[in-house]
C-alpha cells in the first residue's frame, strides 16, 4: 500500500474498479487470482475500510465472491519509523459470500506503549489471537466475543455503504476512571507537552542564533525610507 501505478496501468481492470492506487489494484487481482477455496491474508491501511467510490465497490466485489471472515485491527506503529499509518489484517476465502465479520483488536504487549525500529512487533504478540480463532472447518463456531472481539453482520456493513471502519463497541468498557490512573496520565501528558516546548524553543534558539552572533542585517536594512 501507500503505492501509485503509471497511467495505463488500470485499463487492465474492469471500469467499475480502475484506479492508480496500487492496495486496490492488487486486491483486485488477489480476488480474480484466487480459486473457490483459495485463502489470502492482506496488510491494509484504515484507508482501504473506510474508503468510498471504487473502494466500496472493491469492497463490495470481496464481500460477495469471499468470506471476508476475519479483520485484525493493529495498533499504531506497527511500520514505524517507516510509516505511522494505522493498518489492518484481512482473512478471507474465495468461492463463498461474507454472512459475518469478525473483528479482533490486537492489543500492545504489557510494558509497551507503542512500536520502534528497535522494537518491532513480534509474533508471539498473537498467542492470543491463535488461541480465539478456532477453526474455519465449523465456521469459527467456537469464538466468542469479548473486550477485544466483536461480530458484524454483512447487513450492517452493507448498510453502511461498505464502510468497514467498524469501532470496538466495548471499548468503554476500556475506560479507566481510577483517579489515580487519570492523574497519572494527565501528568504524562502534561511532561511531554513540556518537552515539546523545550525541544521549540531549542530548535528557534537555533535557528535565531546565527543571524544575531554575526551580526546580519535584515533584509530591508540599509535602504532609506520613503
Amino acid at each position: 500500500f501507500g503505492g501509485m501505478e503509471e497511467d495505463g496501468i488500470e485499463t487492465n481492470f474492469p471500469q467499475a474498479l480502475r484506479t492508480r492506487e496500487t492496495a486496490d489494484l492488487f486486491m483486485t487481482l488477489i480476488i480474480h487470482l484466487l480459486k473457490d477455496g483459495g485463502r489470502a491474508a492482506v496488510v491494509l491501511p484504515d484507508g482501504f475500510l473506510f474508503g468510498e467510490g471504487m473502494k466500496s465497490r472493491l469492497k463490495e466485489k470481496l464481500l460477495e465472491e469471499c468470506n471476508l471472515h476475519t479483520i485484525v485491527r493493529l495498533p499504531n506503529g506497527v511500520f514505524n519509523p517507516y510509516t505511522g499509518i494505522k493498518t489492518n489484517l484481512l482473512f478471507f476465502t474465495k468461492g463463498t459470500p461474507t454472512k459475518d465479520i469478525w473483528f479482533y483488536e490486537h492489543q500492545y504487549p504489557e510494558g509497551v506503549k507503542n512500536y520502534s525500529k528497535t522494537r518491532p512487533m513480534r509474533i508471539e504478540e498473537f498467542a492470543v489471537e491463535e488461541a480465539w480463532w478456532g477453526s474455519a472447518a465449523d465456521g469459527f463456531a467456537t469464538r466468542e466475543e469479548n473486550q477485544f472481539a466483536w461480530k458484524v453482520s454483512v447487513a450492517d456493513i452493507k448498510a453502511r455503504n461498505y464502510n468497514l471502519d467498524c469501532k470496538n463497541p466495548h471499548i468503554g468498557e476500556l475506560i479507566s476512571h481510577d483517579p489515580e490512573e487519570l492523574l497519572a496520565s494527565y501528568a504524562q501528558q502534561q511532561q511531554e507537552i513540556q518537552q515539546l516546548r523545550d525541544q521549540l524553543k531549542s530548535i528557534l534558539a537555533e535557528a535565531l542564533a546565527p543571524s544575531h552572533a554575526k551580526g546580519e542585517k535584515s533584509p530591508t536594512s540599509g535602504k532609506g525610507g520613503n
